[in-house]
């Protein structure tokens, strides 16, 4: 039986009708930072499965190593990790004249802990190993890893030995759709912080996942010199099975929102991650 947890008309829209204040005093800003230094070190090879040379391979390492260093990430471009070495490896796809790079870290003993897709890029750029374009891909992925990492952090901290063992729940996020401005992208990105720093490892991709959420965002004429926004979040299992959804709806002043998000994505992504979890959690439940 799907069950459904609804958050009525959500008040921080409203609150914020008189936006746009893009990123005002930067809330969530620093969410992507780890709160607490990771115990663990990430080594970053030259990939070997990426379409690059030699030298391309050891640039784009040494871009993500220096990335994921400015996110407080422990991280080393280095050919030989040492025993206790996290691994970030990076593979990439050739497909119509692009290429999509891939990230995937891996724990000490070669298991697979999370994986992030990034933009696909002319294919003629990455196998030349052009500079702008390998900065601009670490530059990219550094953040979803380190979101990766802070989820596997939050995890253990809460979590019993069994649990640690068998590794933190994983959780797919679909990028939102149907938001106008930055609204699919800021909300995506706020909600990634969010599920992250309570317990899971957000990924883009299907695999691992026990669970996917994406949201539908749809903005209408509502009453005169307003719009009406509705988000509807969508939460569904690896079987496909739809668990249910939270629903945020309000108005908002006409056009405040074709541009810049800013306040009201992070405070929509705030009250959406628990009613996501909430579902979740009615959803595993007995009875």
């Amino acid at each position: 039986m799907r069950r459904a947890f609804l958050l009525g008309a959500l008040g921080t829209l409203a609150a914020c009708a008189d936006i746009p204040r893009p990123h005002r005093g930067r809330p969530g800003g620093l969410a992507p930072r780890l709160s607490v230094p990771l115990a663990i070190r990430i080594a970053v090879p030259p990939p070997p499965e990426a379409l690059l040379s030699d030298a391309g391979a050891r640039l784009v390492a040494d871009e993500l190593a220096a990335a994921l260093q400015a996110q407080d990430v422990p991280a080393a471009a280095t050919e030989t990790p040492l025993p206790l070495d996290w691994r970030l490896l990076m593979r990439a796809e050739s497909s119509g004249g692009t290429v999509r790079p891939r990230l995937v870290i891996t724990d000490a003993d070669g298991r697979e802990q999370g994986a992030v897709s990034t933009t696909p890029v002319p294919a003629r750029a990455w196998t030349t190993g052009d500079p702008a374009t390998l900065r601009a891909i670490a530059a990219q992925g550094a953040p979803r890893v380190t979101q990766i990492l802070l989820g596997i952090q939050a995890a253990r901290a809460s979590a019993t030995p069994d649990a640690i063992a068998s590794g933190p729940p994983r959780l797919r996020l679909i990028p939102v759709r149907g938001a106008p401005g930055d609204g699919n992208n800021a909300l995506t990105n706020r909600l990634r912080e969010f599920l992250s720093t309570r317990g899971y490892v957000v990924q883009d991709l299907a695999e691992g996942a026990n669970h996917a959420v994406t949201a539908e965002v749809s903005v209408v004429a509502g009453t005169p010199g307003n719009q009406r926004v509705e988000i509807q979040w969508i939460v569904s299992r690896r079987d496909g099975h739809e668990l249910g959804r939270v629903l945020q709806l309000n108005e908002v002043r006409a056009g405040s929102l074709d541009r810049f998000w800013g306040d009201v994505a992070y405070a929509a992504a705030q009250e959406a991650a628990g009613g996501i979890l909430q579902i979740i959690r009615n959803a595993s439940s007995p009875g």
